[in-house]
């Protein structure tokens, strides 16, 4: 191997320094949902250089589901499922991307149930095992865009999430709709201290405008790959919205309200001036530590093999959704 000539012995950075990386810029409040800091300006640029990426050697059981089939793929290559299993963002369970498939296996997902409430007529608790067994599940292939400038293509077993709420008949006063994670520190180690999960104040929270929920592409989901889901994706039931950045798509809900005025979202909280309300997926308008331009796909390949890709407004689903936000200022309503 050539030798670099300007490169000396005491250059070299220490591997004590190395290895701490990670727990220092979580601890610090700079992570997003499990990111690493990009060095050269692109997020996500070293996720798989820092912790195991593998399968964890006991894995909750997930169980086959009956759904329609989405026969189109629109064009689109499914992220390796083994990898969609294993790199994930979920603060509770830890911020490297392999801690949530090595932490949440003990998740407790039955009996679960989901509490539906605020500007309805008609609120009630569902008990998502039931749910399961009386839904009609469709699959949805979605590409899902992360605000760390990586991207997968998954596919979703589901309910579409306005179907689900007009359930409870919404009043003229619902404007928005307001979701929360389970809270338990004691399943959730995350959420037992601010430097392992990563400063965010819990129960993680998030909200869409009620023209967003009732959309057809919003979907409450309960499953991928023709599974449940997993812990570490969310299980039992999470939300998906693939227009919008991933930290979006809130994890193993047990609150949903529809109220008013517009609910609190966990990371547009911590950090307003990074990462909006409406986080629709926008190349155009880069977080100020890295460019949005562009993304890296996550397959099988190393992180020096990675391909990128030009990302597309509303991540290609324009055409569906942009009339939603017509007249809007899009810089300003990030």
């Amino acid at each position: 191997m050539k030798k670099i000539p300007d490169i000396k012995e005491n250059d070299v950075t220490p591997e004590a320094v190395y290895k701490q990386r990670r727990q220092l810029l979580a601890g610090m409040g700079f992570g997003l949902a499990g990111a690493s800091l990009p060095l050269s300006g692109h997020a996500g640029v070293f996720d798989g250089l820092f912790g195991k990426d593998e399968t964890a050697s006991t894995q909750a059981p997930r169980k086959p589901l009956e759904y329609k089939q989405d026969k189109s793929r629109h064009g689109l290559s499914l992220t390796p499922e083994n990898k969609v299993l294993s790199h994930n963002n979920f603060y509770e369970f830890g911020t490297a991307k392999t801690d949530p498939q090595q932490n949440a296996q003990g998740l407790k997902l039955e009996p679960w149930t989901v509490e539906v409430g605020g500007e309805v007529n008609k609120p009630g608790t569902v008990d998502v095992s039931e749910l399961l067994q009386s839904a009609t599940l469709v699959e949805r292939i979605y590409r899902m865009r992360c605000v760390e400038a990586w991207s997968m293509v998954i596919p979703w077993v589901g309910i579409e999430l306005g179907a689900f709420l007009k359930q409870f008949e919404p009043t003229s006063k619902a404007k928005y709709v307001a979701f929360q994670t389970l809270y338990d520190p004691e399943q959730m180690p995350g959420q037992r201290s601010r430097f392992v999960g990563g400063g965010i104040n819990y129960p993680y929270v998030e909200g869409l405008r009620i023209d967003e929920a009732m959309h057809p592409l919003s979907l409450l989901a309960v499953g991928l790959y023709g599974k449940t889901l997993a812990p570490q994706n969310g299980a039992p039931l999470r939300l998906v919205v693939p227009w919008k950045y991933g930290f979006k798509g809130i994890k193993s809900i047990v609150k949903i309200s529809l109220v008013e005025k517009q609910p609190p979202a966990t990371w547009n909280l911590l950090a307003p001036q990074e990462y909006g309300f409406y986080a629709n997926v926008n190349p155009a308008v880069d977080h100020p530590r890295w460019s949005q331009a562009s993304e890296r796909i996550i397959d099988n390949s190393s992180v020096f093999e990675a391909k990128r890709k030009a990302t597309l407004p509303f991540n290609g689903y324009a055409d569906q959704v942009a009339e939603l936000y017509s007249g809007m200022d899009l810089k300003k309503y990030y």
